[in-house]
């Protein structure tokens, strides 16, 4: 096994389904917004359009294969999907069933349940919800059974012999125990032992509470502690390239850091510079001492093509930043164990949130030949 393993979260939205027909208007997908995004200041990167693979529908199988090989020959080690599950309902579900099923492309990958609301507002919030998240020991059942097919599989990626299963936001399941409970004593039953991940976005967690549940942590950048530790910083000094002074008195009158400076980053566009950002993450990151978290990069963020002029993005994102956020991390992250070795890159393709490793039109292959480069400097086999 390899020092380091590299995982890149994948998006399955790139093909219709009838759900999204009727929410958003038939044929709808991910391109869909992509496409329609403008650039909103002078110098900014939008629209992202795809290079190699261009619009590509991933109930294709060879696309699904060509985006394997892609990832593999650049020292991805697997993908990290989201999977949808609403109570027995799923959606987005036909490309990593295929997958599955098929047997190819013959590539690690693991499964993170995005198991939010889906609603108008593309962040999970309750405004308009299109399908609702409920929780209860008979879903866990449920779902457990629908999983274990899946953990069984001799391409998903373990921990000593453990399948690595996700949450993204576990914050959200009221009766968390009990769920996480059912979840790991129906694997048990089938001789399975679950590793089970959080992962941390946004919000500080209930450490004390969720850790028990967790054998670990995912850091999701850029939605990060770090993230908010930075701006807290670009406030003080007002360096934010976009910041109006009635939003920078308003945050220093009520500075009391946490979820009132989120509200007023959420509900304002914030352009914040990659370079200064990837600086301040290798000057003052800390790895948490009581519990473990594995740490996490991204290429670019720009989710302009989904939320307009309510946006949160980069700009100066550059492939070489990148390598050296990802330098960063090679040189000072300290598995755990031998399989408890694992970055996650977010993400391999989220197009609307301007974040991807696939080829674009802007830089072609350049952030996939610098995640290559810079493991391979690393020692990390590929």
């Amino acid at each position: 096994m390899s020092k380091i393993r590299p995982v890149a979260f994948y998006l399955p939205q790139y093909h219709p389904i009838p759900e999204n027909n009727l929410w958003w208007g038939k044929g709808f997908t991910e391109w869909t917004n992509v496409a329609k995004a403008k650039p909103l200041f002078k110098g900014h990167y939008q629209p992202h359009l795809p290079a190699d693979l261009g619009y590509y529908d991933l109930r294709i199988a060879e696309v699904r294969e060509e985006q394997a090989r892609m990832a593999r020959e650049h020292g991805i080690y697997g993908f990290c999907y989201y999977h949808y599950w609403f109570n027995g309902t799923r959606l987005l579900e036909r490309p990593f069933s295929e997958v599955a099923e098929s047997g190819k492309p013959d590539f690690p990958f693991m499964l993170c349940w995005a198991n939010e609301n889906w609603s108008r507002t593309w962040d999970g919030g309750d405004n308009e919800i299109l399908m609702k998240q409920e929780y209860s020991e008979q879903d866990a059942e449920s779902h457990s059974r629908l999983l274990l097919q899946y953990f069984k599989d001799s391409r998903y990626i373990k921990v000593d012999g453990k399948p690595v299963f996700v949450i993204y936001k576990p914050n959200l399941i009221t009766n968390l125990e009990a769920y996480v409970r059912v979840l790991r004593r129906e694997a048990e039953k089938e001789g399975l032992f679950l590793y089970l991940c959080r992962v941390e976005n946004e919000n500080k967690f209930r450490t004390d509470i969720l850790s028990k549940q967790f054998d670990a942590a995912i850091e999701f950048q850029p939605q990060s502690e770090i993230l908010y530790d930075f701006m807290h910083v670009c406030l003080q000094n007002k360096i934010h390239n976009n910041l109006k002074q009635r939003i920078y008195n308003k945050v220093l009158r009520s500075f009391g850091y946490g979820s009132r400076v989120r509200d007023i980053i959420r509900n304002s566009q914030w352009n914040l510079n990659y370079s200064h950002y990837v600086d301040y993450v290798r000057q003052h990151y800390e790895y948490p001492k009581e519990y473990k978290r594995f740490p996490g990069v991204t290429p670019m963020w720009d989710n302009t093509a989904r939320r307009g002029r309510d946006s949160f993005l980069f700009y100066n994102a550059t492939p070489q930043k990148y390598q050296q956020w990802l330098q960063y991390h090679l040189q000072n992250f300290k598995p755990y164990s031998r399989d408890e070795n694992f970055i996650f890159i977010n993400a391999w393709n989220e197009w609307a949130e301007g974040n991807h490793l696939e080829p674009c039109r802007e830089w072609g292959n350049q952030y996939l030949q610098a995640t290559k480069e810079i493991l391979q400097k690393h020692a990390v086999e590929i």
